[in-house]
């Protein structure tokens, strides 16, 4: 599959030559903090799926309503288990209602009782339209204490809500339009890859990764 991809580094230039008031200045340290390579790859708060200790990062940004996203996970997926060595961070980018705003914010919820990736697994295998109540039932077949996931979303709301909006900082900065996106090394890849479209993304992030 062709795709079009471009340098990380090229989402993150700062201003360089242009002179900046003080607030401006501030704003610009902000933005560039925010895209900043350990800011996109290494946000503890995203889940993290594949070797922890790869040798190369994918960013995943992904909707649990969005078909397409569920296919890439699944080839994606294949490819890490084949591979060994990749890491998989999970952004979560609730593009698709609210229901997709719900989903992700309760699954994020369940790391707190050590159940994400059972979350996340199940909700990546629902298909059609999703619902609070239909998001409840399916981490509760899953495994999940609802009840007390719902408890732990109110009490790290703020937590929560954070690393959302940071995730859809990113998103928009690196101009995806929509779900489901990927960032792959240094490497920019908007939309749906297939299992043979990762193995080339990849191989080409660890030849321009520095030795």
């Amino acid at each position: 599959m062709k795709t079009r991809r471009n340098f990380l580094a090229t989402a993150i230039i700062g201003l360089g030559g242009l002179y900046l008031t003080g607030v401006e200045a501030a704003a610009q340290a902000a933005a560039d903090a925010a895209l900043s390579r350990d800011a996109v790859l290494r946000d503890k708060e995203n889940p993290v799926l594949g070797n922890p200790n790869g040798d190369l990062t994918v960013a995943s940004y992904f909707d649990y309503q969005c078909p397409y996203c569920k296919k890439a996970e699944k080839d994606l997926r294949n490819v890490a288990r084949e591979d060994g060595k990749l890491r998989i961070v999970l952004k979560d980018w609730p593009i698709l209602g609210g229901a997709s705003g719900y989903a992700a914010k309760l699954s994020l919820a369940t790391k707190y009782q050590g159940k994400h990736a059972e979350a996340h697994a199940a909700l990546m295998l629902t298909s059609g339209r999703l619902s609070e109540a239909s998001v409840r039932d399916v981490l509760e077949k899953a495994g999940v204490d609802v009840a007390r996931a719902t408890q732990d979303l109110a009490t790290h709301q703020a937590a929560i809500d954070a690393v959302l909006a940071r995730n859809n900082a990113q998103a928009e900065a690196f101009g995806f339009q929509g779900t489901p996106a990927f960032i792959i090394g240094t490497f920019r890849v908007p939309g749906v890859l297939d299992a043979a479209g990762f193995k080339q993304a990849i191989a080409d992030a660890r030849k321009a990764a520095p030795k």
